[in-house]
């Protein structure tokens, strides 16, 4: 009793630690989910000016020579004049350009961007400042070329021509095959435009108006989204005209791979565009290694602009041109580091926010070159005007502040002419020191500028750069030049002329960099003094620069002197010479791990560092920080109030008078920099994408330059924000999540696989999920070792290997996430199940409760109505072969209307078989509960649910249905087997359910083209789609053997269908980590291709057998004197669950794990043993219900008796070993497998004492035939039909002693009991 107790009480605990293992995991799932969905879907205010327009749309008609098409081309016009289109065209003489919407997507879109650039044509190039330009050299040939020497225009000298395609908003996102349309006629456009500038010259020249010029040669293209794309699949496209196209321009266009990468097809023709683009930057060769050509792709510029972590459809990461563009052909830059943009915006607001629109638009008029009218045709011109024009005069990193050996050591330069390299003076038309003030000399280490006085201060670099603090820092709200210069000099100078006579004076004004400043300040009240204004520029200085020098001057220019530009409502500047390592602050991942729920405070005291470099050693791309600076004090008598205290308010409003704002620059390496001013509560977020196979170790940290003003203390908190942490953990890895998916259900197929091949009861789908989450073995083998192997992999191909141990915990995130999903995926689908099989159980159970009433005749009568159709033999036939047929419809539907179709209905023939399964194994549940209780009342100690037939059949059946015991020899119930059955069809429905929800997209773009012309699906994806089919039809029970090549030494290697799926699993994962999720569907279609062949390779060869055996009678050999094959040739034929069929017939009947647990009938004679497989006919899934037998009194042959779960009952004829054949006249006509000992529908002679023909499959009983006997209740023969004419009627016994049942006709005639 202890014992069994303890055995009770492990199996509980076990069973509770899977449960409370499946609620850890749907946890982590939900929480992440939930809280990314939150972070995602609140609104975001992205701060950008909405563009205004008058816009006309002219259509470019097509030549007649050309067939018609479904899309369109137009010119915009800007005004709001009614304009003649065709005397517009004719004037045609500007720069085409051309837009390409993305996916989605609208003609229309380009009217930002055209009325944009109509305005900057005509109110001339973008006022020249003295900020700081970017800095960007180009290695071409060897030579390092500066591009800050190239200068911009002073004037535009031609328009731009906007030309737009009509897509008719289809979703090119979502398929290849829309993809690759648009291309094509993306090309045809392009040939259109060039030949219309032609037309419309010639159409001047005809009428005899001034022509000048030529006509443009090529055509700038646009592209937004999928656009961007579209524009580099055209120029690497067959029949695009040579040099066509030399510049592209793309607004959030992804191009490294698919921002939704499902299906195949898109993956790759992505695959395909980049290989072409890689191939047209390498230089032609001969085969002998000549030099033939330049390369083909080497005039092409191409310049990505991306919108920043605020574009929730295309992330940084996929617009990048890394290893598709090389850096001297073009770059990508993020809207927040985009000089006079700083913003970052939504996928579609990039297209109408006003900053970026005008600052794009003065970029492409900037290209014109003056001399030609036409864009440069340089690559270098046009690349540095990209430069100069979008990037922003502020570092690309902050590495600058950490000291270096270099800059500590002193070099013995004479100071005579010393210049600074990459700085120029401001020009002589500006003020300089004649209207200066007398001089301040500044004694301490922070100067502050507090108005436009007119004044020049000193500071002493020598004693105030001193204790190690020997950078400099200065931000101010005054223009360079115009309103504030500053100069290094190598002594103090006395009179005025030095001021501008002296070359040993050098000017560092040009040294200040730009920055975003936040909203102007307010003032309460005319006359009253305003906030602080935030600070617009910032100048760095460090060592190496100041070196030789000796005094620092900063020079503010008296408020009357400003050229033409108004002074600020306020003034600021300040100043300090710091020790960077004073302000090196840097955050651990476990510190950043702690803040998610305890913010880390840190108290910044008055007179600390103005600039504030803090390290962040997580990317804050994947873990967004919530940096809030609260002033606590700013030098105000009494001000550092506690934070109780009511004073707060007061020194919070005193304070603002008297702090700039603060500012903070955030740097990454993916995506540049992002810039937030006036911060005093904000979410630090960058675009990264770290932890990625082809992630780099730079992309694990964030470095942000935090600018406070040191007259200020402050309280500092820093905290991750979980909701945007949850929001970008969605966003960045939701490709992977949706590859491990996938990968999670290879494995739990691959556990119900093994646990069939084993002759385990197959477990559930969850079951097989969280036996995979075990820890150690389970988990590390299927979710560890997949990284593992790709660590090695980059090694073996001495690729870059990306951060190790970030990139091991968030590939185990993913899965574990991955497999939270597929468990709440199993858990709603099981649910579904389970209540339509509990609805249709119910209602079968209610059945009689029906009879009599109008309705159950009129159900009745429906019910014989399909019984009849059902009994008509072409009906038969296509229920007999109904996996045939639907593989046929899936197939037909995947080749010639969609492939998503396809899978569909594949995922209706598992829905249906689940059902079924699931609603018999819930009946038989019933039924043995009913019957258990109703031996329990009697009394009866017999074995529940034993059914014993009359006298005349000295046989017992053995009814799977209801026997089943504890022993592992003895075989599980009839309802266990149904439930093992829809276990594992379960597990390939929500395989295939997330192979067809991958195609979902797809689908949704081709129902939008339904109403036009549509063109067969692409070819490969056809393919693939097929051997999943193929996979849900010849898998349907996890019997996969085939053999690979035999190995020397060992005669066959048996791969089973588990170890296919372990493959399968490894490779899906390790695809999920190369974000290909589409590849998928590779080894799913491998299965699925392999194990048809081989089904058909197996039912060939079974068929030579039967053939070879069929008309030579093999005789009997005994066993002791037959010739035993080679050892190695002898396979063990795995039969277990013995059960004897008939009492001293010899006749038994057992399974094979070698036949995938197929039923034998084994014969035992005494000196052999031979064996036939009970099976219903070819193609069937129907499964075996029962095996009975029964010997005729005056026969020495005993008839073996098969029952179908379909209804059908199959005949064996059996004659015993060593009985006198001859006895029978129709013994020759019995055909004889292998011994003959059983034989299919075998007769016994010319009168067969059995009606063989009677136990054909019979789906109703009729009016013509009575019932009679003891289980026939009131004698109601015709309620007994009934009953036995539905799907799972049956009979029950009065008595556990058996009964009679007699049928007869209208004649009274007896046909069988």
């Amino acid at each position: 009793m202890n014992l069994m107790t303890e055995v009770k009480g492990n199996s509980g605990m076990k069973g509770f630690k899977e449960k409370f293992r499946l609620a850890i995991v749907i946890i982590i799932a939900l929480w992440i989910g939930l809280a990314g969905l939150y972070g995602l879907l609140r609104p975001i205010s992205n701060g950008c000016i909405m563009t205004y327009m008058y816009p006309t749309y002219i259509p470019i008609s097509t030549p007649a020579n050309m067939s018609s098409t479904k899309y369109g081309l137009y010119l915009y016009h800007e005004g709001w004049r009614k304009i003649d289109f065709n005397e517009h065209l004719k004037k045609l003489s500007g720069i085409p350009v051309l837009f390409i919407p993305g996916n989605g997507g609208s003609y229309k879109q380009v009217r930002s961007l055209a009325a944009e650039s109509d305005r900057a044509y005509q109110g001339g190039p973008l006022e020249h400042n003295f900020y700081q330009e970017a800095s960007r050299s180009l290695g071409k040939g060897g030579v390092d070329t500066d591009v800050t020497g190239i200068p911009l225009p002073s004037q535009y000298t031609s328009m731009l021509d906007w030309f737009a395609v009509d897509l008719e908003g289809e979703h090119s996102a979502m398929d290849g095959r829309i993809l690759q349309e648009h291309t094509e006629y993306v090309v045809y456009a392009i040939h259109r435009i060039l030949d219309q500038y032609k037309e419309s010259r010639d159409a001047r020249a005809k009428e005899g108006s001034a022509v000048s010029g030529s006509s443009p040669k090529s055509v700038i293209l646009v592209g937004h989204s999928m656009g961007g794309f579209v524009a580099r699949a055209a120029i690497v496209h067959p029949h695009l005209r040579k040099s066509a196209v030399e510049t592209v321009l793309t607004l959030s266009s992804p191009h490294q791979s698919p921002p939704v990468p499902l299906q195949p097809s898109l993956g790759h023709y992505y695959t395909h565009v980049n290989q072409e683009w890689r191939k047209g930057y390498d230089i032609q060769t001969s085969r002998s290694g000549r030099y033939v050509s330049d390369p083909l792709l080497s005039q092409v510029v191409v310049i990505s602009i991306s919108g920043g972590y605020n574009d929730y459809q295309v992330r940084s990461k996929l617009e990048s041109l890394d290893g598709i563009v090389p850096s001297t052909h073009g770059f990508m830059i993020s809207s927040t580091s985009m000089k006079n943009v700083w913003l970052s915006m939504e996928h579609q607001v990039i297209l109408w926010c006003n900053q970026l629109v005008v600052q794009v638009s003065h970029t492409l008029l900037s290209l014109i070159d003056a001399k030609t009218g036409q864009p440069f045709h340089d690559v270098t011109k046009r690349l540095a005007i990209f430069t100069k024009m979008l990037h922003s005069g502020i570092p690309e990193n902050f590495d600058w502040l950490r000291e270096s050996p270099v800059s500590q050591q002193s070099a013995h330069v004479s100071n005579q002419g010393l210049q600074v390299p990459g700085i120029s003076a401001c020009p002589s038309n500006v003020w300089n020191n004649d209207g200066l003030e007398r001089d301040l000399y500044i004694q301490t280490t922070t100067i502050t500028v507090l108005a436009m006085d007119g004044r020049r201060r000193w500071l002493d670099i020598q004693k105030l750069g001193s204790n190690g603090r020997k950078h400099f820092v200065f931000v101010t709200n005054l223009h360079p030049c115009s309103g504030v210069r500053l100069h290094l000099w190598p002594e103090k100078g006395n009179s005025t002329p030095e001021f501008s006579t002296n070359k040993r004076v050098t000017e560092v004004t040009s040294k200040m960099v730009h920055i975003p400043s936040g909203p102007a300040p307010r003032q309460v009240e005319p006359g009253s003094q305003t906030e602080q204004a935030p600070p617009s520029a910032v100048l760095w200085l460090d060592p190496q620069t100041m070196h030789g020098f000796r005094f620092l001057t900063i020079s503010v220019a008296p408020r009357p002197t400003i050229s033409g530009r108004p002074p600020p409502a306020t003034s600021m500047g300040v100043g300090q010479f710091f020790n960077p390592k004073e302000g090196e602050k840097v955050f651990s991942s476990q510190s950043l791990i702690h803040s998610m729920y305890s913010l880390k405070d840190i108290n910044l005291k008055e007179d600390h560092p103005l600039a504030f470099n803090l390290t962040f050693s997580v990317s804050l791309g994947l873990l967004p920080v919530l940096l809030s600076l609260r002033t606590t004090g700013c030098g105000i008598k009494a001000s550092e109030f506690p934070v109780e205290e009511p004073g707060d308010m007061e020194t919070s409003r005193l304070c603002r008078l008297r702090c700039f704002p603060p500012v903070a620059l955030a740097w990454d390496a993916t995506s540049g920099l992002h810039v937030y001013p006036n911060l005093h509560s904000e979410t630090i977020t960058v675009d990264s994408f770290p932890a990625l196979w082809t992630s780099s170790q730079d992309s694990e940290r964030t470095t942000v330059l935090l600018l406070v003003d040191p007259h200020c203390s402050y309280k500092t908190s820093i905290g991750v924000s979980i909701t945007a942490a949850a929001g970008r953990f969605l966003l960045l890895y939701f490709s992977q999540i949706s590859g491990l998916s996938v990968a999670v259900l290879f494995f739990a197929l691959m556990r119900q696989a093994r646990s069939w091949e084993v002759d385990l009861p197959i477990p559930s789908l969850l079951s097989a999920v969280e036996s995979n989450l075990r820890i150690p073995v389970p988990f590390l083998f299927l979710a560890v070792m997949p990284t593992f192997i790709v660590l090695l992999f980059s090694c073996l191909n001495s690729q870059r290997l990306p951060p190790t141990i970030s990139f091991i915990i968030i590939s185990i995130l993913c899965y574990v996430f991955a497999n939270g999903a597929v468990i709440v995926l199993i858990s709603i689908s099981q649910l579904v199940f389970y209540i339509v099989a509990s609805a249709h159980v119910f209602i079968k159970k209610r059945w009689q409760a029906w009879e009599g009433r109008f309705c159950f005749s009129f159900l009745q009568w429906l019910f014989n109505l399909s019984s009849t159709l059902s009994s008509i033999k072409v009906v038969r036939i296509l229920k007999a072969n109904s996996l045939l047929i639907t593989a046929l419809i899936a197939i037909a539907l995947v080749y010639f209307v969609h492939p998503a179709l396809g899978l569909f209905a594949l995922l209706l023939s598992h829905a249906v078989c689940c059902h079924n399964a699931l609603s018999s194994f819930l009946m038989a549940s019933f039924r043995s509960h009913i019957r258990s209780k109703e031996l329990f009342e009697s009394g009866n100690g017999g074995i529940p649910g034993s059914v014993q037939f009359n006298p005349g059949y000295d046989g017992e059946l053995f009814n799977m249905d209801e026997k089943f015991t504890s022993s592992p020899e003895s075989r599980g119930s009839y309802g266990e087997t149904q439930l093992e059955i829809f276990h594992y069809r379960h597990g390939l429905l929500v395989l295939h359910l997330l192979a067809t929800l991958m195609f979902v997209p797809s689908l949704l773009a081709w129902l939008q083209r339904i109403s036009i012309g549509q063109i067969f699906p692409w070819f490969w994806d056809s393919v693939l789609c097929t051997g999943v089919i193929l996979h849900g039809i010849c898998d349907l029970k996890p019997e996969f053997n085939f053999f690979l090549f035999p190995v020397p030494g060992i005669h066959s290697w048996k791969v089973r269908l588990s170890f296919a799926y372990l493959v399968a699993g490894y490779f899906t994962y390790i695809s999920a980590l190369a974000l290909a999720p589409y590849r998928a569907f590779y080894p799913m279609a491998a299965i699925g291709v392999v194990s048809f062949a081989f089904r058909i390779i197996q039912r060939r060869n079974i068929e030579k057998v039967r053939e070879s055996v069929s008309f030579q009678s093999s005789p009997r050999v005994p066993i002791c004197d037959r010739e035993l094959p080679d050892r190695q040739t002898l396979l063990l034929a795995g039969l277990h669950r013995w059960k004897e069929l008939l009492a001293g017939s010899g006749l038994f009947v057992c399974y094979s794990s070698v036949k995938s647990n197929g039923v034998l009938a084994i014969s035992v004679g005494e000196q052999e043993v031979l064996a036939q497989n009970l099976r219903y006919a070819v193609g069937s899934t129907s499964p075996l219900v029962g095996v009975a037998a029964y010997k005729p009194l005056s026969k020495d042959k005993v008839h073996c008796l098969v029952l179908h779960d379909d209804g059908s009952l199959q005949i064996h004829s059996h004659i015993p070993a060593g009985n006198d054949t001859g006895i029978s006249v129709m013994s020759d006509k019995v055909k004889k497998l292998r011994s003959g000992i059983l034989k299919n529908k075998a007769y016994g002679g010319a009168k067969p004492e059995f009606p063989l023909d009677f136990f054909e499959k019979t789906v109703c009983t009729t009016s013509d035939v009575k019932l009679s006997g003891d289980a026939i209740r009131n004698n109601d023969s015709e309620g007994a039909m009934q009953t036995l004419a539905s799907e799972d009627g049956f009979l029950e016994s009065p008595t556990s002693a058996g009964f009679k049942a007699e049928m007869a006709d209208q004649k009274n005639k007896k046909i069988n009991k």
